[in-house]
């Protein structure tokens, strides 16, 4: 007979024995509400790596619709995003860098992490996209607490003399890996009339 799962399950993707070791690493004896951030940012992972799902390497780098983007190269900016921010949260400032000192050569890097590149692969950007989680749920199940703040870089976006808490900067992470799920909720559709949910 086949195992049965919850809808819960089914959406984040978690068996109860996987939240309950989630809830063990991130402490059973912090009440700070990291768990049920960690828990909604495990959630919109599952819907977006679900966009990708029986994908060629070659369709996870098509462009479908008049967007630059393409299904590996939201996967791999998520990516970037969790390690980045993650990153933050546990080194401040340094782990950022300033807007202001990026180089062409910078920003050309960082618009290849919205393409497939020859050579990359739809499993590679994945466990790529698997081990960053794994470190943010590390990094901050380690924390005493997540209202440690850091100052932000100077940015055009960034309010002067800004700092964004632990807390801050994982709900950063969870709002930019919903946005790039619904992005990627589209594309697949227009490539093949898949969907993340009905």
């Amino acid at each position: 007979m086949p195992e049965t799962r919850s809808i819960e399950e089914t959406v984040t993707g978690e068996t109860a024995t996987e939240a309950a070791a989630t809830e063990e690493a991130v402490g059973a004896t912090v009440d700070d509400g990291r768990g049920d951030l960690l828990d909604a940012l495990a959630g919109h992972r599952t819907m977006l790596r679900h966009t990708v799902r029986d994908l060629t390497d070659e369709q996870a780098g098509l462009r479908t619709t008049v967007s630059e983007l393409c299904l590996g190269g939201l996967i791999k900016h998520v990516t970037s995003v969790e390690r980045v921010w993650t990153a933050f949260i546990q080194d401040g400032l340094p782990a950022l860098g300033a807007v202001t000192d990026m180089t062409e050569e910078d920003w050309a890097r960082r618009a290849e992490e919205f393409r497939m590149l020859p050579g990359e692969t739809l499993a590679g950007v994945l466990e790529a996209y698997a081990e960053a989680a794994r470190r943010t749920d590390e990094v901050v199940g380690a924390l005493p607490d997540l209202d440690v703040t850091h100052p932000l870089p100077e940015a055009p976006w960034s309010e002067p003399g800004g700092r964004w808490s632990a807390r801050r900067t994982l709900l950063h992470i969870i709002g930019e890996t919903a946005q790039h799920a619904g992005h990627a909720d589209i594309i697949r559709e227009s490539l093949d009339g898949g969907r993340s949910m009905g």
